[in-house]
């Protein structure tokens, strides 16, 4: 069984993919919880590694954050771009692996809205977190040339799991709650993966390598989704409200300032459909995603 270095893996991704990931390869996390088993800092020092890993999945980084101050945005830098370089230094002092996969982010493109966008697409992310990925796929694009390493890159959508993050974490928080409403009949579409995915697809890519936008085929409503996601937790129905009294409440939300639960901009991400495609993956790594409205549970 060829043992795989996994960092970033007692997070909302290792949760979600060990049990998988534990059939198929001997597992030693790396981060910085007391859960894992080696125990670094990525973004201030080379880790100190005890043997040669035959796998790496490179999955820890910094996101779902709104950086507010240089070093709110000098983090992101520190965790995804140099927290990489360190990384590899420690893997070269063990010996390189034959494969890589590099956890990365469909951001990279810098799209706001936009349909089946395809892995030709620029990279014109311009957030922090943008931009410390991208710096991260070329200098992981580079050394793995120079070490004879297969890199594989997913850029994965948003994420469904047991404690999701993000977007779909405060979308359960808001129904749980019941005061998540659908703006304008909830037709929004976002492109959505199950977490577990990321390991389903792992042989194949780490055979093949190559550079894949990762989401569910299927390409689900917000409606849909937080319709689903009543029902599991037994709520009533998320109501839908329409656009003018969504503008509204933005505009209201404007004058609150970063506490606001809606403001101008989050109201034009919510309303903008923003979906990746995922045909290159499908054809080249013979993988099919999990569909998400069948297999997410709370």
């Amino acid at each position: 069984m060829d043992k795989l270095l996994f960092t970033g893996g007692t997070g909302f991704l290792g949760k979600n993919i060990r049990p998988i990931l534990d059939k198929m390869y001997e597992v030693t996390t790396c981060g910085i919880t007391s859960e894992d088993m080696v125990k670094t800092n990525l973004a201030k020092e080379v880790p100190r590694l005890e043997q040669h890993y035959d796998v790496v999945l490179h999955a820890c980084g910094k996101a779902h954050v709104v950086p507010k101050t240089k070093a709110d945005k000098q983090a992101f830098f520190d965790v995804n771009y140099t927290g990489t370089v360190h990384l590899c230094d420690a893997l070269e002092k063990v010996g390189p692996p034959k494969a890589l996969v590099f956890i990365s982010t469909v951001a990279v493109y810098g799209c706001e809205s936009g349909e089946l966008i395809t892995e030709e697409h620029p990279l014109e992310g311009e957030t922090p977190y943008a931009k410390s990925k991208i710096l991260a796929e070329e200098y992981l694009t580079k050394w793995c040339g120079m070490h004879n390493v297969v890199l594989g890159i997913l850029r994965p959508s948003l994420l469904a799991g047991k404690d999701a993050p993000g977007n779909l974490g405060t979308m359960v928080n808001g129904v749980k709650k019941g005061f998540y409403m659908n703006i304008a009949g909830g037709k929004v579409v976002k492109s959505i993966l199950m977490a577990e995915d990321i390991a389903r697809i792992m042989p194949a890519l780490v055979e093949k390598g190559g550079v894949y936008n990762v989401c569910d085929t299927f390409q689900p409503t917000f409606g849909q989704i937080s319709k689903s996601i009543a029902e599991q937790l037994g709520k009533s129905r998320p109501i839908c409200i329409p656009m003018w009294m969504a503008k509204c409440m933005a505009l209201a939300g404007d004058l609150l300032g970063t506490r606001a639960p809606i403001n101008s901009y989050k109201l034009e991400k919510m309303t903008r459909s923003l979906t990746f495609s995922n045909e290159k993956a499908r054809k080249e790594l013979g993988w099919e995603p999990l569909d998400v409205l069948t297999n997410y549970k709370i």
